[in-house]
């Protein structure tokens, strides 16, 4: 029994962000935070709030982003599913790739762990070119090392480009 204990009260580092670019984004992001919370997800550390261009069409609304770092007993491809049901619960339809949405929740790093599953690639295989991604996680832990290219988020800021930086803000 204490050695259960003991297991599921280890400390994990998992990182998910959240984004909105339709509707009132912040409480689209609120809500999503408060339905982690109600599926037994605590909330450890939250970022602020980043406005970028739609990525790849800047012509579709801004996205307002943040990331959080979080707790939680599920397994990857459990959480996986509640993040998913928490996008439709919130409004996201089927549409085409990178199509404006209510809510994207996505696993960025889970516990430091490298999959590449049918329905789960860890870390999120393209979290080290945005950097909608990398400045909210660096507010929040800014020792954060990359699992697979072992690059710390210093290095994988700075080799964005010059565009990508300047062109997003803190709200």
């Amino acid at each position: 029994m204490i050695k259960q204990d003991i297991l599921e009260n280890q400390v994990r580092s998992i990182y998910l962000g959240i984004g909105s670019n339709l509707g009132n984004r912040k409480a689209n992001i609120e809500k999503a935070k408060f339905n982690l919370i109600e599926n037994n997800i605590k909330i450890l550390q939250s970022s602020n709030y980043y406005e970028s261009l739609s990525w790849p069409n800047p012509n579709y609304p801004k996205f307002l982003n943040i990331v959080l770092k979080i707790s939680t007993t599920l397994k990857t491809l459990d959480l996986l599913k509640k993040c998913k049901d928490i996008e439709i619960k919130l409004g996201r339809k089927k549409s085409a790739k990178n199509s404006p949405r209510k809510c994207d929740i996505d696993i960025l790093d889970y516990n430091k762990t490298i999959k590449n599953l049918k329905k789960i690639i860890l870390p999120h295989p393209r979290m080290h070119k945005r950097s909608f991604v990398l400045l909210p996680l660096f507010e929040i832990n800014k020792e954060w090392i990359h699992p697979i290219t072992k690059f710390n988020i210093k290095k994988l800021i700075l080799s964005l480009p010059n565009k990508d930086i300047t062109s997003i803000k803190q709200i």
